[in-house]
């Protein structure tokens, strides 16, 4: 195997530090034939030969780098079983070049040397358990490879009273730059007995020595006592990765932040708050929603459905909280489904959790989390789709172990159970909504349908009331002309209205037929009725108006007026939950300036004291 030979400084990264641009390069048209050979066991050379532009191409099923993450936490989390308690996120310095590198490390059980061939090679995997997360045998090789150009692994494990210690290199820097025609992935293993470490050996010595010799060639480390020295913190057993030459976007800025925040990891070029006012923005910005696509601590705190007992992530050397986005939510449900899975298949029952985020109103934040094998897939998907009131802030968590993931755990397959499985959700939160949306604000799809009913009945009726008054005008306008205007008032038996009925006066007075009563130097339209002779019941009349009132006030003005009422008081709780933690600050820091004001005072006080005796003695 080649190691490279000459200054080791000008293999180490790519031209192209872009990865949707790194697997464009041009390959020649015959390698050197001994390019092929060197380094291969004889019974490597009947096996099929990948080319290194199929780890680029392979990658690139992870569209978002998170994702790629995600599947390495997936291999911590499946070590809980071999005893992991933790696994550790963070950033470190290649000491060759001063450049930032990704460190994953767990304490599962290990990898032996055949363990760690199975997980550098292509395509293998022997993870069947229904508990584990990964299954395709493709992940570790997808996921490294999107998140930067090489990676190289240490792993302790022990079998069988047998201890050893292996380290592989899978660097598409090396391939590229040798301009290998085949995937070529160095190994190097020991074992430990007696307390020694011992090379082991499994083909000769020469080509033991020649992976070494390409391991620091192309590795961040320059010796052998710098490879074993990463065995250190590993303990008994235990992983550690190493992502280097971290890919950049297109402004020569790498994909990964480590600089903003010093507890997280964040993601270049993640933006999602368009389409949101002005009040909304940053309110959304902090919501968990909106982070998850920028932030890898908001991320890895909703990506596990249960909380985990004995084992925690550790990003950037504080444990990450885990998040139940069900107690993120109000007004729950529990509803169940159970799909038709196929004939001879197990029947199967879902329950899906929905119900209002906390923010609602104010929010519309809404969607629905699905989960496979207790890990996230698809978060907060929109399965109503945006630009309707139905299903604003209706939040849902199920987990959907009967339908497979795509390879890249972002999505699922689009097969029949899946649509169907769409279908039902969007069924249940029409549902849920219907029945629930007066909750917060909303005026429910039915009674809308009733207050249309009513109003047309009301429209109904005030114009035969109209009709009658007018009338009943017409008679009063009769028996004007025959009795004197004074004996209006010399009538007693019958009781005349002392309000008037609602929306009559304006419409008569647009009637030819209104008369004007003169009392003195005033004048009042007629639109009293004697109670005896009223053609309707002025207590169902008001009531109806009210009620066709509160209907328009409720979708035209109310919700609006309710939602920025309430956006103004989360804008100033949150303002003075601010306040209030400056104020602590504050505090904090007069009281310390006070102790220490005492102190000095105290050392004054103390030195005068001195000088007095002093004085007294001389």
């Amino acid at each position: 195997m080649e190691g490279g030979g000459g200054d080791r400084r000008e293999y180490r990264a790519l031209e192209c530090r872009s990865f949707w641009k790194a697997g464009s390069y041009e390959v020649p048209s015959s390698a050197p034939s001994h390019a092929l050979f060197d380094g291969l066991e004889t019974s490597d050379l009947d096996r099929a030969r990948v080319h290194p532009k199929f780890l680029h191409t392979n990658a690139t099923s992870h569209k978002w780098a998170f994702g790629a993450i995600a599947e390495l936490l997936d291999n911590a989390v499946d070590e809980i079983c071999n005893g992991a308690t933790y696994v550790k996120v963070d950033k470190t310095t290649n000491m060759k070049d001063n450049s930032p590198m990704l460190l994953f490390q767990d304490d599962g059980g290990g990898m032996d040397p055949e363990g760690i061939r199975r997980c550098m090679s292509l395509g293998f995997s022997s993870k069947r358990s229904k508990s584990t997360i990964g299954q395709y045998g493709n992940g570790f090789k997808t996921s490294t490879m999107r998140l930067g150009a090489d990676v190289i692994v240490f792993s302790r494990a022990s079998r069988e009273s047998h201890e050893t210690m292996s380290i592989g290199l899978l660097s598409y820097t090396f391939l590229r730059r040798m301009m290998k025609d085949d995937i070529i992935v160095p190994m190097l293993d020991y074992q430990i007995q007696g307390g020694h470490i011992l090379p082991l050996v499994y083909s000769s010595q020469d080509d033991w020595d020649s992976s070494l010799k390409t391991i620091l060639d192309w590795s961040p480390f320059s010796s052998k006592e710098e490879l074993l020295l990463q065995f250190e913190d590993v303990g008994s057993h235990g992983t550690k990765v190493f992502i280097y030459n971290l890919w950049m976007n297109d402004d020569g800025l790498l994909e990964l932040d480590f600089d903003d925040d010093d507890e997280d990891i964040l993601l270049r070029d993640e933006t999602g708050t368009g389409g949101f006012s002005r009040f909304h923005r940053e309110i959304v910005q902090h919501h968990i929603s909106h982070k998850l696509r920028s932030s890898l601590r908001a991320y890895a705190s909703i990506l596990y459905l249960r909380k985990f007992k004995n084992f925690e992530i550790i990003l950037r050397g504080k444990p990450v909280e885990q998040v139940h986005i069900t107690e993120e939510m109000k007004f729950k449900k529990v509803v169940t489904y159970k799909p038709q899975v196929g004939v001879g298949l197990e029947a199967v029952s879902v329950r899906t959790t929905i119900g209002f985020a906390k923010e609602a109103p104010v929010l519309g934040i809404f969607g629905i989390n699905v989960y496979h094998k207790n890990r996230l897939i698809m978060p907060f998907w929109k399965v109503l789709q945006d630009g309707s009131s139905r299903g604003r802030s209706v939040v849902g968590v199920l987990e959907a172990n009967f339908i497979e993931p795509a390879h890249d755990k972002q999505d699922f397959e689009r097969t029949p159970l899946f649509i169907r499985l769409e279908t039902k959700l969007r069924q249940i939160i029409i549902d849920y909504w219907n029945n629930h949306c007066h909750l917060i604000g909303y005026q429910p799809i039915k009674r809308k349908a009733d207050m249309a009913s009513k109003q047309k009945g009301s429209d109904k009726s005030s114009n035969g009331q109209v009709q009658n008054m007018q009338q009943k005008m017409n008679r009063s306008h009769k028996t004007l002309h025959e009795e004197p205007v004074i004996e209006l008032a010399n009538k007693p038996q019958k009781k005349l209205h002392k309000e008037p009925v609602v929306g009559l006066a304006a419409n008569i007075q647009d009637q030819p037929s209104q008369h004007v009563i003169g009392l003195g130097s005033a004048a009042l339209p007629i639109t009293l009725c004697e109670e005896e002779d009223s053609p309707m019941e002025p207590s169902a009349s008001g009531e109806e108006l009210e009620e066709f009132g509160s209907f328009d006030s409720m979708d035209s003005n109310l919700i609006e007026k309710l939602s920025e009422e309430n956006i103004q008081l989360f804008t100033r709780r949150e303002e003075l939950r601010l306040r209030d933690g400056q104020l602590r600050q504050t505090i904090e820091e007069l009281q310390h300036e006070l102790e220490e004001m005492k102190g000095k005072c105290a050392q004054v006080a103390s030195q005068l004291e001195l000088r007095k005796k002093n004085q007294r003695v001389t």
